[in-house]
């Protein structure tokens, strides 16, 4: 962790910069990019500019596509230079930046539904050997009346149908499970389990917990999202590019005790960060409300933080936050805090911390939307409780008592981020935030400014160059 705050720079100012190999090879843009589909769906919707979104790793490609696409529609193409957060999210901000009335976007995607523009997802067809990944399947489910649910990265969703035609005729229940590009349309059937931007029905009496998972793709956030949030199905997978099949050896267990450690730090908080992570999916506005009323109501103060992709240097500048909660899509929420400075945690788990009425029931959470009003596991706030009524608790960390009451409504309380402090001798009394009061506990403070201490001098010619290697470096002035 200490590299992480720690660094002279030399790594990153010496680094050589490449361009980044197209996964695809030059003569089958037009099948790997699906250039009609893309074309059709500009030309049908009559837009006149469009933005193209694409992950590092397809850069390459970005001006022949764009070019192609404007010569076969007549519409203006932008190239959006980089993303706010995760690639796999559509960044409808950089979009509107030059007026795109709509975006196609390349390559991984989390599926999480927009808010306002309308999105083509184009995956991009990876290869995917079809007889192998089913010789894999056979390996691992040697009894031909396994009940198995197939999912597939979305790159090689492609190639399902013809997976499908191999192993239906020896699997009577094996269940494909299909993408679905936003929110799905009408009320969710009993059986029907929709996640990740996936939906399949489960028709066997026991329903989910009958199944197992067989994964076909790399290892990665989106596999671990899977196992989290189907906890209670066995796993196995199919790594496409090294054709190997296994059986997935996480322990979700222990994963899940790591993840309750953090619940009981969210609890021990008393200053909350709440991260952006996103601003293209649909409902992150509201949930960012939700979480401020739960924390005003827990007794926590909190900040509202936009900083991008986080990492352990941005955080480690708000030493007086005790925990954050990263408000991401579903793929990105899952967020190894070991290396940062703080822990961070999800909206659901920070539910889990603040609002008494919710109960552990052995379902992970991953998308913030499930916590929404009117959603499937939304839990109503319980009444408030008078600080003398509440029943004590015990940090099963530190081992203090806590208080994890709710307060009053938010609307009769002072604002979530200031106080009242004695300001001087005359007892004037002044708004102090957690901040201030942070540093004032500090034993350093920052530079003291001395004022009408300092003798004015004229300026001088100082160093030249970058700081790694100045100019005049090793001579003698």
């Amino acid at each position: 962790m200490a590299t992480a705050f720690s660094s002279d720079g030399e790594a990153a100012l010496r680094r050589e910069l490449r361009a980044a190999v197209a996964a695809a090879p030059r003569s089958d843009l037009d099948g790997f990019y699906e250039m009609g589909r893309a074309a059709v769906f500009v030309r049908d919707g009559g837009f006149r500019k469009v933005a193209l979104q694409f992950p590092d790793e397809l850069l390459a490609d970005a001006v022949e596509v764009a070019g192609r696409l404007e010569a076969a529609t007549g519409a203006e193409m932008f190239v959006l230079g980089d993303t706010t957060y995760g690639s796999c999210c559509v960044d409808e901000v950089a979009a509107e930046h030059v007026g795109a009335e709509a975006v196609l976007h390349y390559g991984p995607a989390c599926l999480s539904p927009c808010r306002k523009l309308p999105v083509l997802h184009i995956f991009g067809q990876q290869p995917l050997d079809v007889g192998r990944c089913a010789e894999a399947f056979r390996e691992l489910y040697p009894e031909q009346q396994s009940c198995v649910v197939v999912l597939s990265d979305v790159v090689y969703a492609h190639a399902m149908g013809e997976l499908e035609q191999q192993l239906r005729p020896e699997y009577p229940n094996i269940i494909f499970s299909r993408l679905v590009c936003g929110d799905s349309p009408g009320p969710a059937v009993p059986g029907e389990e929709r996640k990740f931007g996936r939906q399949f029905l489960v028709e066997a009496a026991g329903g989910l917990q009958d199944y197992a998972m067989f994964y076909v793709g790399a290892e990665g956030l989106a596999l671990t999202s899977f196992m989290l949030t189907w906890n209670c199905c066995p796993f196995s997978s199919f790594n496409p590019i090294t054709g190997c099949g296994r059986r997935e050896t996480l322990n979700v267990n222990r994963a899940l005790m790591r993840r309750l450690y953090l619940v009981e730090r969210a609890r021990d908080a008393s200053v909350v960060g709440i991260l952006v992570g996103t601003l293209g999916v649909a409902g992150y506005l509201t949930v960012l409300q939700h979480l401020r009323v739960l924390l005003c109501r827990a007794g926590k103060r909190n900040y509202t933080l936009a900083v991008g992709k986080p990492n352990p240097a941005k955080l480690a500048n708000f030493l007086e936050v005790d925990i954050f909660v990263l408000v991401a899509c579903a793929q990105n929420s899952l967020l190894d805090s070991s290396d940062f400075y703080r822990p961070v945690v999800t909206p659901y788990e920070l539910e889990l911390a603040c609002n008494p009425a919710r109960e552990w029931t052995g379902n992970y959470l991953t998308d913030f939307r499930d916590l929404l009003p009117g959603a499937c596991a939304h839990v109503e706030l319980p009444p408030a409780v008078p600080a003398a009524e509440a029943v004590p608790d015990v940090s099963l960390i530190s081992g203090k008592m806590r208080a994890t009451h709710l307060c009053g409504s938010p609307t009769s309380q002072l604002p979530p981020s200031t106080a009242l402090a004695c300001r001087d001798q005359t007892r004037a009394l002044a708004e102090i935030s957690p901040a201030a009061s942070f540093l004032e506990s500090r034993s350093w403070q920052g530079l003291e400014q001395q004022l009408g201490q300092t003798p004015i001098s004229k300026a001088v010619q100082g160093r030249r160059g970058i700081a790694i290697a100045y100019e005049d470096e090793g001579c003698e002035e």
